[in-house]
């Protein structure tokens, strides 16, 4: 039920973002979700991609700085008060979503979201126990 997500530590400078698409691009490697986050000086790129391990020796192997991280992709009702229902959930259990990024496609008639949380296996139980669909990676790494 859970995602592997890979995070890469980037300069803010022109042409970082570029190189690390068509590096990933050139080792045959699909980006299926993204999210960057950045300041003046740095950012942070986090990726869902087909093939994690490979993502990340080819980053490393040029000199980036790569960690993986776990997270879990939610189908999110595509309507109003949707992603609602699902936070709401959450807030009754007490759980802190750290952040969240949409995915590239839709599931059927849903939106998916993938989430960070600071306690995921909590998470998971309180989305499965609310009856939200949780989707696994290798359906992500795929669709």
């Amino acid at each position: 039920m859970k995602v592997e997500q890979i995070s890469i530590f980037i300069e803010n400078k022109s042409g970082r973002l570029a190189e690390i698409t068509r590096i990933l691009g050139e080792a045959g490697i699909n980006i299926r979700a993204l999210s960057l986050a950045d300041t003046s000086d740095f950012g942070i790129l986090r990726l869902i991609v087909n093939e994690v391990e490979k993502a990340k020796a080819v980053l490393k192997g040029k000199g980036f700085t790569v960690s993986k991280t776990e997270v879990v992709a939610v189908e999110v009702p595509d309507q109003p008060g949707g992603l609602s229902t699902i936070l709401q959930a959450l807030d009754r259990d007490n759980t802190n979503v750290e952040y969240m990024y949409a995915f590239v496609e839709r599931c059927g008639g849903n939106a998916v979201i993938i989430f960070r949380f600071d306690e995921t296996d909590k998470a998971i139980a309180t989305l499965t126990a609310n009856n939200f669909n949780i989707l696994a990676g290798e359906r992500l790494y795929s669709m």
